[in-house]
């Protein structure tokens, strides 16, 4: 075993041991340490305010507002007048819903909210349309996803060893069995189709625009926090500290945030 599978398996959370990361079990356990651990509940609740404010400045339209890929997600908690959804069934969701493929009617969503989603898509095209499809005109979904800078890069290639971070990917589907919803996932894939190749995206899916993008400045807590997958690194009586530390540091985001948010937006003609 290497060193970094050694420090991997050293911090991961004990309740995540043996736990199929394509199972609906990771979801009761991914939310039972996420409400137990004040840092990372704060960072989610940051997440889901800033969808909520992108939303309110940027979209337009009347229709239903959905998170997908839900997970151990308590956005609803938070904003209970938005649709939980997931790709597998679970008590904490209201539907099961295949962005791929959505039993939705046209013109039916004014927001989606997909956070730490997007990634696992095996053929996003396929998402985009379906985009295209539902969104009301002026409607748009609010991503949030591992981002691309130094720091990002450096952890997210190491961090999951049942994902990774591919910034040389050629093609933006990894075509894989459905089942396997989490694994061998690339965390790269939004730079890949929204930074790289964000002409060629332009070019395919011209009703779609980019109208948005930013870094997400909660990167501190969210590392010594643990997430949901490791142990909490620093206690809870750090957190004034650490947001007074991210503060200070947000000159240098573009190098050591681990998350930022894009916003597409479907044209109005």
């Amino acid at each position: 075993m290497g060193i970094i599978s050694t420090l991997r398996a050293k911090l991961s959370d004990p309740r995540l041991e043996g736990v199929d990361v394509d199972s609906t079990e990771l979801v009761d356990v991914n939310l039972s340490i996420l409400v137990e651990k004040p840092m990372i509940k704060e960072v989610f609740k940051e997440f889901y305010d800033l969808c909520i404010g992108l939303n309110k400045k940027l979209l337009n339209g009347k229709g239903l507002e959905i998170e997908v890929g839900a997970g151990a997600s308590f956005f609803k908690q938070v904003y209970p007048h938005i649709i939980s959804t997931d790709i597998k069934a679970s008590s904490h969701h209201d539907r099961i819903l295949d962005i791929q493929n959505m039993n939705l009617e046209s013109q039916s969503v004014r927001g989606f909210y997909a956070i730490n989603c997007f990634h696992h898509l095996p053929e996003p095209r396929k998402f985009f349309s379906e985009l295209k499809r539902t969104l009301v005109p002026g409607g748009g979904i609010v991503l949030i996803e591992p981002y691309y800078g130094w720091a990002a890069h450096l952890l997210y290639a190491y961090i999951h060893k049942e994902e990774h971070f591919n910034s040389k990917q050629k093609a933006w589907e990894s075509i894989r069995d459905p089942r396997y919803v989490m694994s061998d996932a690339n965390q790269a894939l939004s730079y890949l189709i929204f930074i790289r190749d964000r002409k060629q995206f332009e070019e395919e899916f011209p009703e779609l625009e980019i109208v948005y993008q930013a870094t997400i400045n909660n990167y501190l807590r969210y590392l010594l926090s643990g997430g949901v997958s490791f142990r909490q690194l620093v206690p809870n009586k750090m957190i004034r500290m650490l947001k007074w530390v991210e503060y200070l540091l947000k000159p240098f985001e573009r190098f050591i945030a681990l998350h930022y948010v894009i916003v597409l937006r479907r044209k109005t003609n």
